[in-house]
C-alpha cells in the first residue's frame, strides 16, 4: 500500500486580492468624491452669483452626502454610519474655514492696492478733502497714510503688555503655588472671572475716570489707553498662565525640593520654563484680544493725525481708531474711495501684525522651552 501526498493547488494571486479587497472602497474613491463635490459645488454656487462661501458650503454638503452614500453601497450600512460621522466632522471643518477664508480674501483683495510706501511711512497730518479730490481727479496715488497709527498701536500695546504680563503671571503663580484654595485666592479667582466679562468700553471709562481724578478731566494720552487695555489683558494672562502652571507635573517640584532648592527658585527655574510655551501663547492671545479694540482707545487716547512718540503726552491714534474714522468720517465726503482704501490697507496691516505676534510667540516658546535629550 503506497502513501500518496495530495498537493493543494496554488490559489491565484488575483483571487486572493479579490477576496481581501471585496467590500472595501479603493483608495481613490473618497478623493474622487471630494473632487466631484468641489466641481459640483462650484457649479451650484454660480446659480445665484458665484462666491467662495457658497461654493464651500455646497462642496461640504455634497462631499458628506456622496462619501456616505458610496460607503453604504460598497461597505455596508454599519461602516456607512461610521463614515457619515467622520465625513460630517470633515464637512464641519470646511464650514468653519469659510469665515476665515472669506475675511482674508476680502481684506487682501481690497487692502493690497493701498499697501504702498506712502501709506506705511506717512501720516494724515495736513491731509484734507481737497487733496483726496485732486488725487481722484488726476488719477494719482492716494496720499496720506497710517504711520502715526502704527506707532500708536505699537506703543500702547507695548505698554499695556508691560503692565499686564507681570501682574497676570504673579497672580497666577500665587493661585497655583501659594494660594491653596484660601480666601484670598478665591477672591482673586472671582474678580478675574468678573473682569473677563467686562465690556471694553467700561474698561476705557474706568481708565479715563482714574486719570481724570489724578490729572484732571478730559485727560487723554497713550498711557491711559494702555491702562484700559491692561484691564482687558490681565484676566486672559491670569487664566492662561494658571492653566499652564497646573499641568506642570508635581514630580518636578518635588525633585527640586528634594535637592534643597527654595520654592521661589523652583518656580523661576523649573516650573515657569516648563510652562513657558503655553504662557507665551496665552500672552499672545491676550495681545491679539486688545490690539484691535476701538472703543476704549477713543475714550482714553482720542484720535490724532500727527505722529506722537510720547505716550505720556497728547492724543494718540491707533490702527483701529484710524480705520473707524476713515470709514465713519471720510476725508472727502464726495470722494470716499481714498478713505476706504486707507481703511482696508490698515485692516490688512493689523492682521499682519497679529500674525507676526503669533509667529513671535511660537519662536519664544521654542527658544525658552526645556531642551529634551535622547
Amino acid at each position: 500500500m503506497t502513501n500518496t501526498t495530495l498537493t493543494p493547488l496554488p490559489v491565484p494571486v488575483t483571487s486572493r486580492r479579490n477576496r481581501l479587497s471585496k467590500g472595501r472602497l479603493p483608495r481613490w474613491a473618497i478623493p474622487a468624491v471630494g473632487l466631484s463635490a468641489l466641481i459640483l459645488g462650484a457649479a451650484g454656487s454660480t446659480l445665484g452669483g458665484f462666491s467662495i462661501a457658497s461654493m464651500m458650503i455646497y462642496t461640504a454638503l455634497l462631499f458628506v452626502a456622496g462619501a456616505t452614500t458610496v460607503t453604504v453601497i460598497v461597505e455596508g450600512r454599519r461602516q456607512g454610519t461610521n463614515s457619515f460621522f467622520t465625513y460630517l466632522i470633515y464637512g464641519c471643518f470646511i464650514l468653519a474655514l469659510i469665515p476665515l477664508i472669506s475675511v482674508l480674501y476680502t481684506v487682501l483683495e481690497r487692502g493690497l492696492p493701498g499697501m504702498t510706501s506712502n501709506f506705511l511711512f506717512t501720516s494724515m497730518n495736513g491731509m484734507t478733502g481737497a487733496v483726496d479730490n485732486q488725487s481722484v481727479a488726476d488719477g494719482t496715488p492716494v496720499l496720506g497714510g497710517a504711520y502715526h497709527a502704527v506707532i500708536g498701536t505699537l506703543l500702547i500695546t507695548a505698554f499695556s503688555t508691560i503692565i499686564s504680563v507681570p501682574i497676570g503671571m504673579l497672580a497666577a503663580i500665587y493661585l497655583v503655588e501659594y494660594g491653596q484654595g484660601n480666601s484670598l485666592s478665591r477672591g482673586i479667582t472671582f474678580f478675574v472671572d468678573v473682569m473677563t466679562g467686562i465690556p471694553s468700553i467700561v474698561a476705557g471709562l474706568f481708565a479715563g475716570a482714574l486719570f481724570g481724578v489724578i490729572f484732571g478731566p478730559s485727560t487723554r494720552m497713550g498711557i491711559v489707553a494702555a491702562v484700559a487695555l491692561s484691564v482687558l489683558m490681565i484676566p486672559t494672562v491670569v487664566r492662561s498662565t494658571e492653566e499652564m502652571l497646573k499641568i506642570v507635573p508635581n514630580e518636578l517640584r518635588e525633585a527640586s525640593y528634594a535637592l534643597g532648592v527654595r520654592k521661589w527658585r523652583t518656580i523661576s527655574q523649573v516650573v515657569i520654563p516648563t510652562a513657558i510655551s503655553g504662557i507665551a501663547s496665552g500672552v499672545t492671545l491676550a495681545i491679539a484680544r486688545v490690539i484691535g479694540e476701538t472703543a476704549p482707545i477713543l475714550v482714553t487716547a482720542g484720535l490724532a493725525n500727527n505722529i506722537n512718540f510720547n505716550v505720556f503726552s497728547n492724543w494718540m491714534a491707533t490702527l483701529p481708531t484710524f480705520i473707524y474714522y476713515q470709514i465713519l468720517s471720510p476725508t472727502s465726503p464726495t470722494n470716499i474711495d481714498p478713505s476706504a482704501q486707507r481703511a482696508w490697507a490698515a485692516a490688512l496691516l493689523l492682521i499682519i501684525m497679529v500674525m507676526v505676534l503669533n509667529l513671535g510667540a511660537r519662536l519664544i516658546a521654542r527658544v525658552f522651552s526645556p531642551k529634551t535629550g535622547r
